[in-house]
């Protein structure tokens, strides 16, 4: 069902708008055949896409060209989970959802839910060569190498990868992506321990457009594993070292000396951080609007009062704030205490 030709934008405005309208008198039917083929709420998009291929006034859906109308402007309104619902409406439409799943840019797993068979997840992106965004945070419970790496070794446009709390993959995974998304622009690791300094060199050596990372609870990683990071990926806009001991004063000095277009860091829970790597931070980051260094014990007022003054966002109170707010709790609401101070 392959389109023959540009189709005018008049044409895809007058289905979409149709679809609207054609919602309502479905709603208005009684014993609509929708609900007996997709239970649950769905968009008024997905109940026309199934009227159309069930009414013969109106036409069949299926005859519109797949490729310039169906998949790139009425499949792409609708959740993932209702998609493959429409699957099981006919062997036609199972043939146009594969169509749309090849050509799909984006996967999120949470569209679907948290637990995926296995074999439904390889099953889903078996022919997909042109994802650019795939989340598969908190998957732990079913994803791991095995169905992670044909993915990403077929995908070499990815530039968004979201992995946290995927616990059963291994170093594998990271070095796969490094080698095989070389436009990679955003990852988070997050609570990935099993992240160590060999896999995140050969990311920092591959991967040098990178602007954000997330490395939160990599525990594993030391100042060394950072500074080789941020000295091959001087682009970095936002970076999350966060909940990790092992990270200090040269990790941070030397991000803020390679990073000058930084404008977020977390370091929260980052026990060897002082007030010295705070200080070259505002001086080599202008361009800095939030740091996060709660539980920080080390940094204190004198070094944070240069940032506070540029309109950093923190997430930690100047003292005199802190000690009203405490002497709030303590002697209950004082209407004479002014805490805007």
């Amino acid at each position: 069902m392959a389109s023959q030709g540009a189709v005018p934008c008049g044409l895809i405005e007058g289905i979409v708008a149709e679809s609207e309208s054609f919602f309502s008198a479905v709603l208005e039917a009684p014993g609509s055949r929708c609900e007996l083929i997709l239970p649950g709420s769905c968009s008024s998009l997905a109940l026309w896409c199934l009227m159309m291929s069930v009414t013969p006034t109106r036409g069949c859906l299926l005859d519109l060209p797949w490729e310039d109308i169906l998949v790139p402007h009425i499949l792409c309104h609708l959740p993932l989970q209702q998609l493959l619902s429409l699957q099981r409406v006919s062997k036609s439409f199972q043939s146009l959802i594969q169509l749309y799943l090849a050509n799909m840019r984006c996967f999120d797993s949470s569209q679907i839910g948290p637990a995926i068979p296995r074999a439904a997840f390889v099953n889903l992106l078996k022919d997909n060569e042109v994802l650019q965004q795939l989340a598969l945070q908190n998957c732990s419970e079913w994803l791991t190498d095995r169905e992670l790496l044909p993915v990403i070794g077929q995908n070499h446009h990815l530039h968004q990868i979201q992995l946290k709390g995927c616990a059963q993959l291994s170093r594998h995974a990271l070095v796969a992506i490094s080698l095989s998304c070389p436009q990679l622009r955003q990852l988070s690791l997050a609570h990935c321990e099993w992240v160590d300094s060999l896999s995140l060199r050969s990311l920092a050596d591959h991967c040098k457009a990178l602007e954000a990372v997330d490395l939160t609870a990599c525990r594993q990683l030391k100042d060394e594993a950072i500074c080789y990071l941020v000295q091959k990926c001087g682009r970095l806009k936002s970076l999350s070292l966060a909940v990790n001991a092992n990270v200090g004063d040269v990790a941070v000095e030397e991000t803020a000396k390679c990073c000058p277009e930084l404008e977020h860091l977390d370091l929260t829970g980052c026990l060897r951080v002082k007030n010295d790597s705070i200080r070259v931070l505002a001086e080599y980051c202008p361009k800095l609007r939030s740091l996060k260094v709660k539980h920080c014990h080390n940094v204190a007022e004198s070094s944070l009062s240069i940032l506070r003054s540029r309109g950093v966002e923190l997430d930690v109170e100047p003292p005199l704030q802190r000690a009203l707010v405490l002497l709030q709790d303590v002697v209950g609401f004082a209407p004479f205490i002014n805490l805007q101070i």
